[in-house]
């Protein structure tokens, strides 16, 4: 069924595959589905086994073709069994980490234990080689995936992961680790805005299809992304403008509950906040 990495051929992990797409954290396939439209192969890691099972049934003449690939693991750092924390009311909030988990129970959510299967990431790098384009969405483990990148000598060209808002210090952690793999280019994107985005005519990744993104996508990549490019000192400048609206109206602030007590607070406040990805192009060394 197109599950998991083992017996897969290994492949030259030194050479960068252009028309292969990692959807690392799948949830129910839809950035799949829009890379596989526009005329990528994809690789999809998803931990939760009834969303795999999903994906893998709306997608299913893909996956019998092989252009899509779902493996049904949760990245670690290490090989084995790891508890997820499967997230009762927001599955897209199920996570490895347990301090992640105990967030969303502060949040009003409730998650109960399951044990899946555990892998490093530079084993499914190992096995389907380096993609043009990384997503990275995995609640609290995306810097997991970067840190086994490294050990390799080839980059994806994109690479996006969520950026964390709790304090400068973990989103200047981001951004260094995206620096140190030679990512020289950034885009703050507004994940709550994702429905506003349009996919342009003539397309400049892959084949232009006429998609229309639903809140929770992860939406365009590469050289479609819209806005400018920013170097690494205007990307952190606009991460602390927006964590400083975090600060005061993110999910744990005191002023959170207050303002969602008001008529439409709570939409109010997800418009003012919402979340943001990092998108980051590898430019070191290249034109």
């Amino acid at each position: 069924m197109g599950r998991g990495t083992k017996g897969l051929k290994q492949v030259n992990s030194k050479a960068r595959t252009t028309d292969l797409i990692f959807d690392v954290g799948m949830h129910v396939g839809r950035d799949s589905e829009f890379y596989l439209k526009k005329g990528y192969r994809v690789v999809a890691v998803e931990a939760n086994p009834d969303l795999c099972s999903l994906a893998e049934d709306r997608l299913r003449e893909h996956v019998i073709s092989r252009r899509l690939i779902i493996i049904n693991e949760a990245i670690a750092n290490y090989d084995g069994n790891i508890t997820l924390h499967l997230n009762e009311q927001e599955s897209e909030w199920s996570t490895i980490d347990q301090v992640w988990a105990e967030r969303n129970v502060r949040l009003g959510t409730r998650s109960h234990g399951l044990i899946v299967k555990a892998t490093r990431f530079s084993h499914i790098l190992e096995a389907h080689g380096i993609p043009y384009y990384l997503k990275i969405d995995i609640e609290g483990a995306d810097l997991l995936c970067l840190e086994d990148l490294a050990s390799f000598d080839t980059r994806p060209k994109f690479i996006s992961i969520e950026s964390q808002m709790r304090s400068f210090d973990e989103f200047f952690h981001q951004f260094a680790m995206l620096w140190t793999l030679g990512y020289r280019r950034y885009k703050i994107v507004p994940q709550h805005k994702i429905m506003k985005q349009k996919c342009p005519l003539p397309a400049k990744e892959g084949k232009y299809v006429d998609h229309r993104f639903v809140l929770g996508s992860s939406g365009l990549f590469g050289r479609e992304l819209p806005g400018e490019w920013l170097d690494i000192e205007g990307a952190l400048n606009a991460n602390r403008r927006i964590l400083r609206i975090y600060r005061l109206l993110g999910y744990e602030s005191f002023l959170r509950k207050p303002i969602q007590r008001l008529p439409r607070g709570r939409g109010i406040a997800d418009l003012l906040t919402g979340w943001y990805d990092i998108h980051a192009m590898y430019s070191k060394g290249e034109t």
